[in-house]
């Protein structure tokens, strides 16, 4: 069986917080070319790296990992604040 690809906001959050992929891979205990990996959706996480992703980022693993492609986080946000109006 295939495995699917996971899709992931990991770069804009780690663009968004001014942070590089070594320091990223630091927090979380992977080697920096793992977290290149991740971003470019060549490698899928294990439950375990997934969680310390979102651990360390402070989001749920579903708003930083998807299996359908994902919008673009500002999108997300408009379409979120337009709901109140």
């Amino acid at each position: 069986m295939k495995a699917r690809r996971i899709y992931n906001r990991i770069a804009a959050l780690r663009l968004e917080r001014g942070i590089s992929r070594k320091e990223l891979a630091e927090r979380i205990g992977v080697n920096f070319q793992t977290v290149g990996y991740l971003e470019r959706q060549e490698y899928n996480p294990s439950l375990d790296l997934a969680i310390r992703v979102s651990e360390y980022f402070g989001f749920p693993i579903e708003f930083i990992f998807s299996i359908t492609a994902m919008k673009p986080m500002s999108e997300e946000l408009y379409n979120h604040d337009s709901d109140k109006f």
